[in-house]
C-alpha cells in the first residue's frame, strides 16, 4: 500500500480517515462470506477428519477471503498510523504556531505540564470475530488507557465506555490500549453487526 504521502492539512487526514472506512467496510464484507461458509473464520480447518478437502464448503471463496482481510487488515494498520502521525503533526504545527505568537509569560502559561505515566483502567476480555474491535485490531489482554473521551483520570464505571459508545454509533473513536507493555493506537467504528452489540467484544474495569 506504498504512496506518496500528502501534504500535511486537515482535508488529507479526512481523506485518510475516509479510506479507513472503505477498508473496514471491505473486511465486514470478507467476514460476512466467511459467514456463509458455515461460519468457517479465519481458523477452521479447511479439510475433514480424514484429511480430505471439505465439501461443504466453497474452500477457494474461503481461502481468498481469509487471504483478502489479513492483506486488508495490514492495510488498516498502515492507515491507522498514518493518520495518527498526520495529527501528531497538525497539533504540533498548531502548538508550535501559538508559541510562536505568544511572550515568554504567556509561553510559561500555556506550557503543558509532564505528562503522567500511563495507567489502564479497563482491559479488553474477550472479541468477537468479525465485529467491529476485530476489525479494529483490538485483541483480548489489550489494557485501555483511553477510549474516546474516557481516561484515567474521569472513568467511573463501564458506563461511561458505554455511553461514548452509544453516542459515536457509525462515528470513529480514538481507542489507546497497552499491549505487552507498548502503547499502541487503535480506530474503533462502532455499529452494528450481525452480533450483540455495537462492538463485538467485552471489557471488564481493572
Amino acid at each position: 500500500m506504498a504512496a506518496e504521502k500528502e501534504p500535511l492539512t486537515a482535508a488529507a487526514v479526512q481523506r485518510l480517515v475516509e479510506r479507513k472506512d472503505a477498508v473496514e467496510a471491505q473486511i465486514r464484507a470478507y467476514y460476512e462470506v466467511l459467514e456463509t461458509q458455515k461460519d468457517a473464520g479465519m481458523e477452521q480447518p479447511l479439510v475433514d477428519v480424514e484429511g480430505y478437502p471439505r465439501t461443504d464448503i466453497d474452500i477457494y471463496q474461503v481461502r481468498t477471503a481469509r487471504h483478502n482481510i489479513i492483506c486488508l487488515q495490514n492495510d488498516h494498520k498502515e492507515l491507522m498510523t498514518r493518520i495518527e502521525e498526520a495529527l501528531h503533526g497538525l497539533h504540533a504545527r498548531e502548538r508550535q504556531k501559538r508559541l510562536l505568537d505568544a511572550t515568554d509569560s504567556q509561553m510559561e502559561a500555556v506550557m503543558p505540564d509532564a505528562s503522567p505515566p500511563l495507567r489502564a483502567f479497563a482491559k479488553v476480555d474477550m472479541v468477537a470475530p468479525g465485529s467491529p474491535a476485530s476489525v479494529a485490531g483490538l485483541l483480548p489482554g489489550d489494557e485501555i488507557v483511553e477510549f474516546g473521551t474516557v481516561n484515567t483520570q474521569n472513568f467511573q464505571n463501564l458506563q461511561n465506555i458505554a455511553s461514548v459508545v452509544q453516542h459515536s454509533e457509525t462515528r470513529p473513536l480514538s481507542i489507546t490500549v497497552l499491549r505487552t507493555g507498548k502503547k499502541l493506537h487503535l480506530g474503533l467504528t462502532p455499529h452494528r453487526w450481525s452480533g450483540r452489540g455495537l462492538l463485538g467484544c467485552n471489557i471488564i474495569p481493572l
